[in-house]
């Protein structure tokens, strides 16, 4: 997969894309990331990537042109471009389903926006997705796409030490995870559950389904909810 990512402030992304399961997919040739300053594609001497809003009102927008020349410039450099994705409190809430969705494209653009956003015309012409990771706003796209960009390595083949490691994930199943345990056996008084004890695969499956049902059902009513639609609409 290559991930090209068009930012005002490469910088951010330097510590979280040298550390753990990002880092080991760049190493094994896994992913190819590459940040593209947005400075570099200005259309003045003083690098100006950001203006004044028509119509009035506070804040600045990210201007079109610096933006379309990146992309541009990616387009050559890779022979086209694959999904752009804006990131933005406006887009689609960011789910397992779409990172399953995005994990098997090879080229994602991103977008990282900044002030009051950018110019509608570069949605219009470029973006084919726009994601948001919550609604929150924060100040620019940097982090979203820190999280998408982590959310969707972690599922390529070979990024994890164990495959089935991101199969028992919560949300893959519309169901929150169920408790995990370790050593040592017994923690101040509290002792790992039995079945996790007694080597019968098919109860420990069972209890853990059970765990992840309940978890669902008490923190989160709203993926409950849908579970058990899609649990019925499955089954008629």
């Amino acid at each position: 997969m290559v991930v090209d990512i068009i930012t005002l402030f490469p910088r951010i992304f330097l510590g979280a894309f040298e550390e753990g399961i990002v880092r080991r997919a760049r190493q094994k040739g896994l992913v190819e990331i590459t940040l593209h300053p947005l400075r570099a594609f200005a259309t003045d001497r003083w690098g100006t990537v950001d203006d004044y809003p028509y119509g009035g009102g506070p804040g600045m927008v990210l201007r079109p042109e610096p933006i379309a020349k990146a992309l541009e410039h990616i387009r050559r450099l890779r022979g086209g471009l694959g999904r752009v994705i804006f990131l933005t409190p406006q887009g689609e809430r960011l789910s397992q389903g779409k990172v399953n969705e995005l994990s098997l494209e090879e080229h994602l653009v991103l977008i990282c926006g900044r002030y009051k956003g950018i110019d509608e015309r570069i949605r219009i012409k470029y973006v084919t997705d726009e994601i948001s990771i919550g609604d929150y706003v924060l100040s620019g796209g940097e982090f979203p796409a820190m999280v998408l960009v982590d959310a969707v390595v972690r599922l390529l083949p070979g990024a994890l030490g164990d495959a089935e490691s991101a199969l028992e994930d919560s949300f893959q199943t519309g169901l929150l995870d169920a408790p995990w345990y370790t050593r040592p056996e017994v923690f101040e008084g509290m002792r790992v559950p039995e079945v996790l004890l007694s080597g019968d695969h098919k109860r420990i499956k069972e209890w853990r389904l059970r765990e992840s049902m309940r978890r669902t059902r008490e923190r989160r009513p709203d993926l409950w909810e849908k579970y058990l639609r899609e649990q019925g609409a499955s089954e008629a």
